[in-house]
């Protein structure tokens, strides 16, 4: 049986899935349902092509299509179902671990089903593949030897049952594919010259590297049951993880009994005694579990757990969901819990363990994640941070540029005009404050006020530089951190990336903790010092009905030498910074920096303390 793709599964009479298969470096594979004049050489298949392959051998099969509703006659417009087979045979003399297939479409295809293979990134079915997507072998993550099986098929194969596919693993090189007629096929052989990493004694891969790892490790098995490990670590040198909510699937039935370290936002067994788990386990007390879902939702519990000894006590748990860069606080960058996991029929015994699939971690005002191990890279958006210019030899400010953090509505305002240039003392008050200050500032520096006005920068966090000072041996700066959001940014962190000059005549932050990163080119590392790595949120003025309210800040001096760098340009702008991160998220710099100006006095520096 097969489930037709949905109405957006776009297919073309004239062109049909296109499907690119590659090793991690390999030349493509392309597979079609007829020849459209593709260039793929056409032969005669001998009568066992694999029979000649010492690696892996690939095999496409297209099956059948059908039209979709609704019928239309664009034919570029009509959606088809359609009906493949990919199979991957191992005919090397060693086992092929942890195989995975890469999915390359061209026309918008939605993936429905993939029988023995899940979506390697977690996305569930339907999948949108226009893009390519990644599937991994499951049940059977990995295909025996031939010899260790005495040839058994079911060990050294496996067949996936989709809508269109490719294949890779690491370390393979694939020629130019056969085809004939709606079949085509190819052997992938080992890489001469692919470094493989230092032979493992024991069965398993070496674990992989990545910005964030969550390891699944069974601890004790039973034979209807196990006790397993879940560890997570941030590894990313400048992203945080807040409030994580994790997820995964589970794809034969099991259910969680109970948890140490973590709970499931839902407890609720009723899938449990209303599905086949109850056939199975007929006397037993279903009320204690945990979770019957599928797709259970697990979060982190609070610190004030910690020592509790019967939902707690393990390293490394209750932090209420934060994970901080490794380099800030190890012992703050892992996360670990544990659970009971009951199995169903077939798997009762010891060695039957299927880890779940289809992982997703994310968290609160930080970058989302997946199990994949990477931060993902999503579009474009809109920054949740900005940054202000300022220095002693230019008495106006280079605020936040217009719409830094995004315009939601811009009918009253211009989202496209460049932000007014302000007094110093105008970054202190809300955006809604400056305005009186903004025209007349523009008045005494004989400045065009645009009508309308600008937007707002509309950023709930953001961070004035100043260039404070310029001597012979060296030069200083400050940077303040204003918090205009009502929530407190705890453990928070900042890092800054300079000029090559000016990284390399940093000397010292007095008032934070500040440090050199040595695997990110040119950037300082800073965090609040021990009990003040708190920025509190924005409060009301002494007097709320006049006053303005006032934003959390923290600020610290910073110092630089002169003594490699004599040369640097500070008057031409080398005192500022190329980039600006706050928590892990990249703050938008503004458009100009300040210039310098011929004057006989400097002009004094910004007072944001008060």
């Amino acid at each position: 049986m097969w489930a037709p793709s949905p109405p957006r599964a776009w297919l073309s009479a004239a062109l049909l899935a296109l499907f690119t298969a590659s090793f991690v470096v390999s030349t493509g594979v392309r597979a079609q349902d007829y020849d459209i004049g593709t260039g793929v050489k056409e032969e005669k298949p001998k009568a066992s092509p694999q029979d000649s392959c010492i690696g892996v051998f690939l095999t496409y099969t297209f099956i059948e299509r059908e039209k979709e509703y609704p019928h239309v006659k664009n034919a570029s417009a009509q959606a088809y179902a359609f009906r493949s087979q990919v199979t991957v045979l191992n005919t090397m003399s060693e086992d092929l671990k942890a195989w995975k297939i890469f999915i390359g479409f061209q026309h918008d295809e939605i993936l429905v089903s993939a029988g023995g293979a899940v979506v390697t990134e977690g996305t569930d079915f339907p999948a949108h593949v226009g893009n390519g997507t990644s599937l991994s072998g499951f049940p059977q993550t990995d295909l025996m030897n031939a010899i260790d099986t005495a040839g058994d098929m079911t060990q050294i194969q496996v067949q996936i049952d989709l809508t269109g596919t490719q294949f890779g693993n690491d370390g393979f090189k694939c020629p130019a594919p056969t085809k004939k007629g709606s079949q085509m096929y190819v052997c992938c052989v080992k890489d001469p010259k692919f470094k493989h990493k230092k032979a493992n004694s024991t069965r398993f891969l070496p674990r992989q590297k990545g910005d964030l790892t969550i390891a699944y490790d069974v601890l004790q098995s039973y034979g209807s049951s196990y006790l397993a490990q879940v560890t997570i670590d941030n590894w990313s040198p400048l992203g945080r993880l807040d409030n994580w909510n994790l997820t995964w699937e589970w794809k034969r039935g099991e259910f969680i009994y109970k948890m140490r370290g973590a709970y499931t936002l839902k407890k609720d067994s009723s899938s449990c005694i209303y599905g086949e788990a109850a056939n199975y386990y007929k006397d037993f007390d279903f009320s204690p579990v945990m979770s019957c879902e599928k797709k259970p939702i697990i979060v982190d519990l609070p610190p004030d757990r910690a020592k509790d000894n019967d939902i707690a006590n393990l390293p490394f748990c209750c932090k209420n969901g934060t994970l901080l860069p490794h380099m800030m606080d190890p012992s703050m960058s892992r996360a670990i819990f544990q659970l009971q996991v009951y199995k169903l029929p077939p798997d009762l015994n010891r060695t039957a363990l299927y880890p779940p699939q289809n992982w997703k971690i994310n968290g609160y005002l930080n970058p989302h994640w997946q199990v994949a191990c990477n931060i993902t890279r999503p579009k474009k958006k809109a920054s949740r941070c900005c940054v202000s210019f300022s220095a002693y030899y230019n008495d106006s400010a280079v605020p936040c540029s217009t719409c830094a953090c995004g315009c939601p509505d811009p009918a009253a305002c211009d989202p496209d005009a460049r932000a007014l240039l302000l007094p110093s003392e105008a970054l202190l008050v809300p955006f809604a404050n400056r305005t009186a200050k903004a025209k007349a500032w523009a008045k005494i520096k004989h400045r065009d006020v645009p009508s309308p006005l600008p937007c707002p920068d509309n950023c709930g966090m953001s961070i004035n530089w100043h260039v404070l000072s310029n001597y012979r041996s060296g030069w200083s700066a400050r940077i303040t951190l204003f918090n205009w959001a009502d929530y407190t940014f705890k453990n928070w962190f900042a890092a800054v990336r300079m000029d090559d000059d000016a990284y390399l005549g940093y000397e010292n932050i007095y008032s934070f903790n500040g440090t050199k990163l040595k695997d990110i080119n040119n950037t300082l590392f800073f965090q609040g010092l021990e009990g003040l790595n708190y920025l509190v949120p924005e409060t009301d003025g002494k007097d709320p009905a006049v006053d303005p309210r006032v934003p959390g800040k923290q600020q610290s001096v910073l110092s630089f030498s002169k003594k490699h760098t004599p040369k640097i340009d500070i008057l031409g702008g080398a005192g500022f910074p190329t980039r600006l991160y706050f928590d892990g998220e990249e703050c938008a710099l503004p458009d100009e920096i300040p210039r310098a100006v011929e004057t006989d006095r400097p002009s004094p520096p910004p007072d944001f303390c008060e």
